[in-house]
């Protein structure tokens, strides 16, 4: 029997898609190796969740143009540490992409990249909220391990990424990286916290959770567009302000490095703020100003913007999003660091009210699959084959350990990482071992192993899930499956016990 494709329920997947219970029979499909991980090791049969080429799975084939490819290696090529473009949108939904399967937006660039390289279908955020999800990418721990992360999310300025905590660009940059952060923050406040007090050489962006797209004006009602650490004057629409900032950073650094004798490899976090509330699309000056005479005027929360948008609305700023990415890639292609810039885009959590996110159950700020499965894909052009669909669970922290090892950098013995490095999978061919995913919010528990969810809303009733056979969480086997749901159980405990307690409120 075959499983149902998540991105598109009412298909069948094709029987290529193994069945739960047996993960020796998942197909290979052969990539390029990363010879300075892989040891000069030639191409790789790939294990795991990834499609088979020549059996293309059904979501694959409903990308326009998506063709699961055979591999051809690049012998004799001598391998160089990418740049890395890691671009994360903001509460953006599981199938708010026309690759993921939505109905009515389509997002040509990213189905683009995905086509170019790997999209995975359950790829998880670290946490169901802004903050804490970028302190588990930043820090590739749970957001639990740290103060700031336990912020859910940060609405204030007592709480932040310490500056003496290893992160992504910390580690990077003591590896000979060129760092930069272009976008949303959101891990605290100046004076104590910024991006140029934990690792990143530039920043140029907003600290805080959200912004009005025109007049910057944060949900305290200040201003919040930065350079450094020193308010930036610019009024006009924030997607493309950072947009032409990402595009000069590319272009920049291969103008910088051109003619050198050793290439300097960079790290660009591109944290848009789009899709994410207020509904303002570029050229909404009218809805703009409405919405700041209410942030001057006093009115609490008038920048969540609860009584705007619409299905139309949200459409226009994730299609905004994606002819946005398009133009960095483009910069990209157009600079010759295409083939060396592993890319990533992702979410940093579940969709917002406006999200198509069928057919998972919940949106942002849960542990339901709705709350923190994420659109995810990744490009390598040197060392990744195109067309390839990964069905591994995969979450936020395993790309923190996945960059450090592609990157050659050594984590902190003092803050071991939580995540595990999917180099070896994606690169040299080896299986993804067992293993869980914990999250923790206040109110909600959930720990994902293999096909298995184990999920405590805050009802306080223990459910249990098969959510491969089941993404919409809708049949709780925790009574056929006592022993199980135990064992789970006890796991989740295992690591709360180890994290700090959240603050009495």
């Amino acid at each position: 029997m075959s499983s149902v494709d998540p991105a598109h329920p009412s298909r069948p997947a094709r029987p290529s898609v193994p069945e739960k219970s047996d993960t020796s029979a998942r197909s290979a499909l052969s990539r390029r190796s990363f010879g300075g991980l892989a040891g000069g090791v030639g191409a790789a049969a790939a294990v795991g969740g990834l499609a088979a080429a020549g059996a293309p799975s059904a979501a694959a084939a409903e990308v326009p143009g998506f063709a699961e490819r055979p591999f051809h290696a690049t012998p004799g090529r001598r391998s160089r540490r990418p740049n890395i473009l890691f671009i994360l949108g903001d509460d953006l939904g599981w199938a708010d992409l026309s690759s993921y399967g939505s109905p009515d937006i389509r997002t040509p660039h990213l189905d683009r990249l995905a086509r170019q390289g790997v999209r995975f279908t359950q790829a998880y955020a670290g946490s169901a909220t802004c903050s804490p999800t970028r302190f588990s990418l930043y820090t590739g721990r749970y957001p639990g391990r740290t103060e700031g992360g336990l912020a859910e999310p940060i609405a204030d300025k007592s709480a932040g990424l310490a500056p003496d905590h290893p992160t992504l660009a910390s580690l990077l940059r003591g590896a000979g990286y060129a760092t930069a952060l272009i976008g949303k923050w959101h891990c605290g406040y100046l004076p104590d916290y910024s991006p140029t007090k934990s690792g990143w050489d530039t920043f140029f962006g907003n600290f805080g959770g959200a912004l009005e797209y025109y007049s910057k004006l944060g949900l305290a009602g200040e201003y919040d567009l930065y350079e450094g650490d020193a308010e930036y004057k610019d009024l006009r629409y924030y997607t493309r302000i950072i947009t032409e900032r990402a595009v000069d950073y590319v272009t920049g650094r291969a103008e910088a490095e051109a003619g050198t004798r050793t290439d300097r490899p960079w790290l660009l976090n591109l944290n848009f703020t789009t899709p994410h509330w207020p509904w303002i699309a570029d050229g909404d000056r009218e809805e703009s100003a409405k919405i700041v005479r209410r942030i001057k005027a006093g009115e609490p929360g008038a920048l969540w913007h609860q009584d705007g948008g619409s299905l139309a609305k949200y459409r226009e700023m994730v299609e905004d999003l994606d002819r946005s990415i398009g133009e960095v890639l483009a910069a990209l292609r157009r600079s010759g660091q295409e083939e060396d810039t592993l890319v990533f885009f992702a979410s940093d959590n579940g969709g917002e009210r406006w999200s198509y996110n069928w057919p998972l159950s919940g949106n942002k700020a849960s542990l339901q699959e709705g709350g923190i499965r994420v659109p995810t894909i990744v490009r390598w052009p040197s060392r990744l084959a195109g067309g390839q669909v990964s069905h591994e669970p995969v979450f936020t922290p395993d790309w923190t350990a996945t960059l450090l090892e592609i990157a050659g950098a050594r984590p902190d013995r003092a803050y071991p990482l939580d995540g595990t490095s999917l180099a070896g999978y994606l690169l040299r061919g080896e299986r993804l071992a067992e293993r869980d995913l914990f999250w923790r919010v206040r109110g909600e528990r959930a720990l994902r192993r293999g096909d298995w969810k184990y999920y405590r809303g805050k009802d306080g009733k223990d459910r249990l899930f098969d959510v491969t056979n089941d993404p919409r969480e809708q049949a709780d086997k925790a009574a056929d499956e006592k022993q199980l749901l135990g064992r789970l159980r006890a796991a989740w405990e295992a690591v709360d016990g180890t994290l700090l307690a959240y603050p009495e409120k």
